[in-house]
């Protein structure tokens, strides 16, 4: 399973990007708003920062028209490359704005996910990764982990190219039963993917092997 960081906060992309295998970034209106900057100021910052991994950008329009002209126009005013992608609501509009962007030669990613059957639909639209949201599926007691899975191996059953790309989480938990699950992705926060890098008795052996060391180590370097 791949990671992609779920915020547009440029210091805490920073942060990211200098020591986890961070394959891209995932945006939405909230994450942006969370930001507090205009689009047209954030993208640029946040195209530097990703450099050639995966960008993916919500489409704000309502009529499958509107956001092929939407995610043409993002393409074309950054030069964005086949790292791009245009996350699309599975709304009646954006199934069918799916195969339009698409053949367009721009990616899709289906976002705001929360049955199997929405993602297997998106998949046939031509979706290039499904985003099935896990924890807003857990606060209204149903079981995003199940779904996640569900969603996996349909996609493997039926020999389709799209891939999982979780999102929504709240815990560490949740991350790691979506990789057991076979999850090809999972967007994560940073205080999230800050939490599940480390653990305090690695921190404890980093010390105790540093006192250990203590006048052991004498080669140069």
């Amino acid at each position: 399973m791949i990671y992609l960081a779920d915020t547009a906060d440029i210091d805490e992309l920073k942060k990211l990007f200098y020591y986890f295998p961070l394959e891209g970034i995932t945006t939405n209106p909230t994450i942006i708003a969370q930001a507090g900057k205009k689009l047209s100021v954030i993208m640029p910052e946040l195209i530097e920062v990703v450099q050639d991994k995966m960008l993916h950008v919500q489409m704000i329009s309502s009529r499958a028209e509107d956001m092929l002209r939407e995610a043409k126009a993002y393409k074309a005013k950054y030069g964005l490359g086949d790292n791009y992608y245009a996350k699309i609501p599975v709304t009646e509009e954006g199934y069918k704005a799916m195969p339009m962007i698409k053949e367009a030669g721009i990616n899709v990613t289906a976002t705001a996910i929360f049955t199997q059957q929405q993602a297997l639909v998106a998949a046939r639209a031509g979706a290039d990764w499904v985003a099935p949201y896990v924890n807003r599926l857990d606060n209204i007691s149903s079981h995003g982990i199940e779904v996640v899975g569900n969603i996996v191996e349909n996609i493997e059953r039926f020999n389709l190219p799209t891939k999982v790309l979780a999102a929504s989480f709240k815990t560490v938990d949740q991350v790691h039963r979506v990789s057991m699950m076979g999850s090809q992705a999972a967007t994560v926060n940073f205080e999230i993917l800050e939490r599940l890098r480390s653990h305090p008795m690695t921190d404890m052996s980093v010390e105790w092997f540093e006192k250990d060391a203590d006048g052991l180590y004498d080669i140069d370097f």
